[in-house]
């Protein structure tokens, strides 16, 4: 039975994790991602895949650039939801919380799913259900296990993996492009797909290419357990923005000029199976789908036979941590969740010895297992996943983008070490505010995914907002049991949390930076003081 802690300082996280550590918890979620949605984005945008890429990816910088600047100001475990909640109130802040928790159970399924095929790469019989779902549902557990250990031993797994990855992705992207790469098969798969121009593939393209870019996500919700997270942060994130940009504009671009897209299609896969049996056709489309990176590589001139088995090998373990960074995001979501009063206090028990949120572990990697089985019984496990995490990934990040522009307005006090760029001046009740143009491109942006996924998911548009409904509910259940606002918020000491992260992070520029706004403030508001007075006195006391 897990132990834990008695007293009230046994719900805090410990600090683990380096830099390097920071930058391969998001490359293990985002640079693992490309693995999976390659695939699914040739065989829905077709010859305009790198089409589809690239604004996901334009979308994904803003989005990046947001969450680098809010994770800066608030290096506290939540990510998203805690942004939100910070800028629009507590009902919001649930919302984008239990829209991205969708998201990270969905990505403990889809990852592990993924994970599995590519190890079928080298057992083809085993890539179809039920063995490729029992097979990812022996990696959901081990996950468990491991995030049940502590976030240390994850961080390691995950720093071998990325610094691997990195080589082997850019050794392929390199060798592709120099010995591989047919421009003018290039051109007559993106000009036929021009010919004939369906809106409604390329929507549906480039929403599942979304699935692309979530690892910021990661990052965030690190933040509370890295070293000096406000210096780091930003620092690990523009990182890792340009890293992964790069290797999905370069490996989609790649494979329109090195094979057919068609053979990611089940509809259409048929035309290359030359003479195999509708049997063996089924499974050669069902092993291109599950590992489209490794097949891919197989098409490489003299070393695709060796490089092919180590992308294979490299695909498993790369979506194995991402999968793992499923399970760990969303433990994290609901602790902190549980920490506002957003979701019941149970949520925040931490277990003695390794100072881990077990109980938060179990249920969402249960909710993941049922997804996962759930997704096995469909014709498509794969696309039946993705419909459902595009929407919740487009859902919480339309909030952020929103709260990033209030946020402006409203926490003027908090140190920003990062600021989303390109800012234009606006005056409202004789004070100047700093509004950022590419976060309100960024809104544009992500409302217009949002749409996309809306009008061509058939299950997500049902499932997601489905979730989001029981989620409501119970939400509003607890609140009233609590005797705290259903739709208001519940006045919380900001400064006095921030100020003991700020320190306890080793962050002592800032908090002294933070605690001189505040005491101007202070000033500024007379008989409304902004900060608990002993907070500004003790800044090593919590409000």
């Amino acid at each position: 039975m897990a132990e834990f802690a008695a007293d009230g300082r046994g719900t805090e996280l410990r600090r683990a994790i380096t830099p390097w550590g920071s930058y391969t918890w998001g490359y293990a979620d985002v640079g693992a991602d490309i693995y999976v949605a390659l695939g699914l984005v040739l065989a829905s945008a077709e010859g305009l895949a790198n089409v589809a890429f690239l604004f996901a990816g334009l979308v994904y910088v803003t989005v990046g650039l947001a969450y680098t600047e809010l994770s800066s100001m608030y290096p506290m475990a939540g990510g998203g939801q805690l942004f939100v909640l910070r800028g629009l109130g507590d009902l919001w802040g649930f919302v984008a919380g239990w829209a991205v928790l969708l998201d990270f159970t969905i990505d403990i399924a889809l990852f592990a799913l993924f994970s599995a095929g590519y190890l079928d790469h080298f057992f083809p019989s085993l890539s179809r259900p039920p063995w490729i779902i029992l097979e990812a549902a022996v990696l959901v557990i081990f996950l468990y296990g491991l995030n049940v250990v502590g976030v240390r031993e994850s961080t390691a797994l995950n720093s071998f993996a990325a610094a691997l990855d990195i080589a082997t992705e850019t050794t392929l992207i390199f060798i592709g492009f120099m010995f591989a790469f047919d421009p003018a098969f290039y051109w007559h798969q993106v000009t036929t797909f021009l010919l004939h121009f369906d809106s409604s593939k390329l929507f549906y393209g480039t929403s599942l290419a979304i699935i692309s870019f979530v690892g910021l996500e990661s990052i965030a919700q690190a933040a509370q357990e890295t070293e000096r997270p406000t210096t780091i942060v930003p620092r690990t994130s523009v990182a890792l923005i340009l890293t992964i940009l790069a290797y999905a504009l370069a490996l989609s671009n790649l494979a329109l000029g090195m094979i057919p897209w068609q053979t990611y299609d089940p509809a259409t896969t048929h035309q290359f199976c030359g003479g195999l049996a509708p049997a063996a056709c089924s499974a050669a489309h069902l092993a291109h789908q599950n590992a489209p990176v490794a097949w891919l590589a197989i098409h490489l001139p003299v070393v695709g036979s060796f490089v092919a088995p180590l992308i294979a090998i490299l695909g498993t373990l790369l979506l194995l941590i991402s999968s793992n960074a499923g399970v760990y995001g969303s433990s994290r979501i609901m602790y902190s969740m549980a920490l506002n009063d957003l979701t019941p206090k149970v949520f925040t028990r931490v277990q003695a010895r390794f100072r881990t949120p077990v109980v938060t572990l179990t249920v969402f990697t249960a909710i993941a297992l049922g997804e996962l089985i759930f997704a096995g019984l469909t014709a498509d496990a794969a696309n039946t996943l993705g419909d459902m995490y595009a929407f919740g990934a487009a859902s919480s990040y339309t909030l952020v983008f929103v709260s990033l522009l209030v946020l402006r307005f409203t926490d003027t006090e908090t140190p920003r070490s990062f600021r989303v760029p390109w800012n234009v001046t606006v005056r409202r009740n004789g004070r100047s505010y700093q509004v950022p143009i590419v976060g309100v491109l960024g809104l544009i942006g992500i409302s217009s995914v949002l749409l996309m996924v809306i009008l061509t998911h058939p299950i997500g548009r049902v499932a997601g907002p489905v979730w989001i409904v029981l989620g409501f509910v119970g939400y509003v259940i607890y609140r009233k049991r609590r005797k705290l606002p259903a739709l208001g918020s519940v006045r919380r000491d900001w400064p006095a949390a921030q100020l003991h992260v700020y320190e306890e992070s080793g962050e002592l520029t800032l908090a002294e930076e933070y605690r001189d706004a505040l005491r101007h403030q202070h000033r500024a508001n007379g008989h409304e003081p902004a900060v608990n007075d002993e907070v500004l006195a003790h800044p090593s006391r919590r409000g």
